[in-house]
């Protein structure tokens, strides 16, 4: 290890963050969950030799095997197989897939375009500010879901059902990330009122630095630490609003399966004895959302203490 990268060990290693997060058990559990579940959902390859997306590899004879735990499942299958004969933990991995990168999308859109209308409305107020500031406000009136809802409902009708087919996770991620906006707007928006008032962003402007650079440059790296915040926890509504989505028929379609498809197709056989189908989609469910909010409450209680 040369010096620079040394040096750069220290310093992580030095730092406050660093401490907290060595002295929280909560912390270092919920990383480590979400560090072997984005592993096995994307080297899902390396961890199970299933791929339900294969026909070839599907027999309908293993249709509805229970887990491998149970009297009637087999080894080979540890959480069962579905209607399909797909094996039930690689489907959850590969559903898992598709709901980490429709969630990771869905909040880097809703932060960037949330963080470039806070932070210019901090910066320029007037009626431009009063504007992205209304808009927030009445779109904060209406549900996350709804809206959601209302933009996949829109694009239903503009476009094809075979379109709409293909373009489903864009659509998804587009409709989940226009409704959670508002949130880092109105923290980007109030921390860069904070920070244009400091001796920094008025010495830029006497010496005529411009207006986009003073933003981008010198303000947006300081008001980046309760952005982070508000999207570690958004990640996980993020989430949860796709396989509410998915669970209600309006999010990536059945031959894409995610977390909420497969909750919802599983529900079909749920009170036919077959509850492996869709309780284990839920309940892996459960563990992401509840491992990336604890990760989320650690950086809140970490980097940003006042919004306790």
């Amino acid at each position: 290890m040369d010096n620079k990268n040394l040096t750069l060990f220290n310093r992580i290693k030095d730092s406050d963050i660093y401490f907290s997060f060595i002295k929280s058990p909560t912390a270092i559990l919920s990383t480590l969950i979400l560090i072997i579940i984005f592993f096995c959902s994307f080297f899902v390859e390396l961890v199970t030799p299933y791929n339900p997306f294969d026909p070839s590899s599907l027999s309908l004879m293993e249709a509805f095997t229970p887990p491998s735990w149970t009297e009637e499942g087999l080894s080979k299958f540890i959480l069962g197989t579905d209607g399909q004969g797909r094996d039930m933990l690689a489907t959850i991995l590969y559903g898992s897939r598709i709901s980490l990168i429709v969630g990771f999308s869905a909040v880097i859109f809703a932060l960037v375009l949330g963080v470039g209308l806070g932070l210019s409305a901090g910066y320029f107020g007037g009626k431009y500010e009063m504007i992205v500031m209304r808009l927030t406000d009445v779109q904060l009136t209406v549900p996350s879901i709804l809206m959601a809802l209302l933009v996949d409902g829109i694009a239903r009708g503009i476009i094809s059902r075979e379109l709409h087919d293909e373009m489903a996770i864009y659509v998804l991620i587009f409709a989940i990330g226009i409704s959670e906006w508002p949130q880092f707007a109105r923290v980007s928006r109030a921390a860069t009122l904070v920070e244009k008032n400091k001796d920094y962003v008025s010495a830029s402007t006497i010496i005529g630095v411009s207006n986009i650079i003073i933003m981008f440059k010198h303000i947006l790296p300081n008001i980046m630490r309760p952005v982070l915040v508000i999207g570690t926890i958004g990640l996980a509504l993020a989430i949860i609003a796709e396989a509410t989505l998915s669970f209600l028929g309006v999010g990536v379609p059945p031959t894409t399966p995610s977390l909420g498809t497969l909750i919802r197709l599983g529900n079909d056989f749920l009170f036919s004895g077959e509850w492996w189908i869709t309780f284990f989609p839920a309940i892996f469910l459960v563990i992401l959302a509840f491992s990336i909010n604890l990760l989320g409450d650690w950086m809140r209680d970490t980097l940003n203490p006042k919004l306790n």
